[in-house]
């Protein structure tokens, strides 16, 4: 199943495990607190700059999904440019669903 991810990712988002936004994902990575981001690949080339060289330097795994509409939709917002998963487990999951 393709959106399984989505699933997991909306399982994530109701467990509390999440948060959404550049500002937010950018902080939580810096206070360590993010295990996995996911970005969309139709964020701004600023933004995915920002993102994964954060990412980089913090060595916090990312992954680029299709759309942010996707991403918003997975967790029951409009649209979502990014967003951090902020538990260990969900973040091994859904590395695995999205390889």
């Amino acid at each position: 199943m393709k959106d399984q991810w989505m699933s997991l990712l909306g399982l994530a988002n109701r467990a509390r495990k999440i948060i959404s936004g550049e500002e937010l994902t950018v902080k939580e990575i810096r206070n360590g607190k993010a295990k996995l981001v996911l970005l969309s690949k139709d964020a701004s080339f600023n933004t995915q700059k920002k993102i994964t060289d954060k990412c980089n330097s913090y060595h916090v795994p990312y992954k680029l999904v299709e759309d942010r509409y996707k991403l918003g939709q997975a967790i029951g917002k409009e649209a979502r440019v990014v967003v951090a998963l902020l538990d260990d487990g969900f973040a091994k999951k859904l590395l695995t669903l999205l390889d």
